[in-house]
């Protein structure tokens, strides 16, 4: 008996490497074979991508500054606001970090209008299904916790380095929010209006599209809003694996102790964070005070 106990430790690191290992050479093999495949099937995503970001790229400074500023202000409708965006927008050129913000940019836009693409259906079938929604949440759970430099490892084995591979991870990272928050939304409206659509003989596709997602889109917003956020954080994460942009600044600095190169960038990441942030925000104000208006009326 003390014997097998003595070895007991022994055992399980053994069954820990064979487990390891397996895992490993099955995921090389599944790369090996699916990885070119997979690889095609984001190609268009990565033509509309190098495409957006030579747009911005390209596009005069003070096009893109009233661009951003025009959308700041069709949300907000407040000129403190449009200022700090604009006074923001022209630090950032000022100080020669432009081309990579507009590299961040490009990718986090895209990054985000993917993660809407998947992540609000995904939603939309957990709310009309409770089974869908405890199959789903686990996963969820599991791509919220999991260390975001994790995320790193399968891609690249899978696609290298380069656009591609940073992106997918961008948008598995980033997308959780949008699919809890559509869910919850829908969830949450009032059963009485539900009903009073019932009454009058509209069908579940009539309800879902008229009532359900025009009145929880406050709740979708501010889930589309925390997705910006995490694919911030990830874009300067996943500079790692060549994904231009203010991350790689970052990391240079990290690795070669430049204080101001880091704090500058990374000043440059927090404008766009809080530009995106207050943005979304407003326009999830807006939206909920132009509903709570309709309904008074």
């Amino acid at each position: 008996m003390e014997t097998w106990l003595l070895e007991f430790p022994q055992m399980s690191q053994d069954a820990l490497r064979a487990i390891k290992r397996g895992i490993d050479k099955g995921y090389l093999s599944f790369s090996r074979t699916y990885g070119a495949d997979i690889e095609a099937v984001f190609e268009p995503v990565l033509y509309f991508l190098v495409w957006f970001e030579k747009l911005l790229l390209n596009a005069p400074w003070w096009l893109i500054i009233l661009v951003i500023v025009g959308i700041t202000w069709f949300a907000a409708r407040r000129w403190t606001l449009v200022l700090g965006v604009a006074a923001a927008l022209l630090l950032i050129g000022y100080f020669g970090m432009w081309e990579n913000t507009m590299r961040t940019m490009a990718m986090i836009l895209v990054c985000t209008l993917l993660a809407i693409l998947i992540g609000i259906p995904i939603g939309i079938l957990m709310s009309r299904s409770d089974r869908t929604q405890s199959t789903v949440l686990p996963v969820l759970d599991v791509m919220q916790t999991m260390p975001s430099f994790v995320y790193l490892i399968p891609v690249v084995m899978l696609l290298g380095i380069g656009k591609v591979p940073g992106l997918l991870a961008v948008v598995i990272y980033a997308i959780p929010p949008v699919i809890r928050l559509t869910n919850l939304g829908i969830r949450l409206v009032d059963r009485e209006v539900l009903e009073a659509g019932d009454a009058f003989g509209t069908s579940k596709w009539q309800k879902l599209y008229d009532i359900q997602i025009p009145l929880a889109m406050p709740t979708i917003m501010a889930g589309i809003n925390q997705t910006i956020m995490m694919a911030l954080a990830m874009v300067v994460i996943a500079s790692m694996i060549g994904v231009k942009g203010l991350g790689q600044p970052v990391l240079q600095a990290v690795t070669n102790q430049y204080f101001a190169l880091g704090l500058f960038n990374g000043l440059a990441v927090v404008a766009l964070a809080i530009i995106f942030d207050r943005v979304t925000q407003s326009w999830g104000h807006r939206m909920q005070t132009y509903r709570q208006g309709m309904g008074d009326e």
